[in-house]
């Protein structure tokens, strides 16, 4: 309790009452687990204000993930393949997060392997400028890999 003319020190819960009183503030149990309490004789609802202030700044400089999809088949052709992995560049280069789908119809899924091979030549393309976060996996007739943009270094 500084400031005011009232200065730090262990004071009874009565008396630490009866300053903020005079001071027509309140007293706020700051540390509960210290011993003895801490306690601080301040405008709570503004103290409430610069902490819901503070939440906020550090919840708007948190970086939001963003993860985009490109959908595959077995039978995707060069061009078209080329093509995408064009678009995955530009979304890793953007920061995000990539999900490469492969999907699997009728007996398709037979072929995993060429399926397999398809999404690990994906995922060499795009070595420059992504890492492979989950290796490709198959979940019913969808195999998928994740690739997360390269982090840039700082010089």
């Amino acid at each position: 309790m500084v400031g005011e003319g009232v200065e730090a020190g262990v004071y009874s819960i009565e008396d630490a009452l009866k300053i903020s009183k005079q001071l027509g503030e309140d007293l706020v149990e700051i540390s509960p687990k210290a011993n003895p309490p801490v306690c601080k004789v301040i405008n709570y609802s503004k103290f409430r204000y610069q902490q819901k202030k503070k939440e906020k700044e550090i919840k708007s400089k948190t970086q939001k993930t963003v993860i985009k999809e490109i959908r595959f088949s077995p039978n995707t052709d060069g061009h078209d393949f080329d093509f995408k992995v064009r678009h995955a560049i530009k979304f890793l280069k953007d920061g995000a997060k990539l999900k490469a789908l492969l999907r699997f119809s009728g007996r398709e899924v037979m072929f995993k392997d060429r399926g397999e091979v398809m999404l690990l030549k994906f995922a060499q393309a795009l070595e420059d400028y992504g890492k492979v976060e989950q290796m490709p996996k198959l979940e019913g007739k969808r195999m998928t890999l994740l690739i997360s943009p390269k982090t840039k270094k700082q010089s």
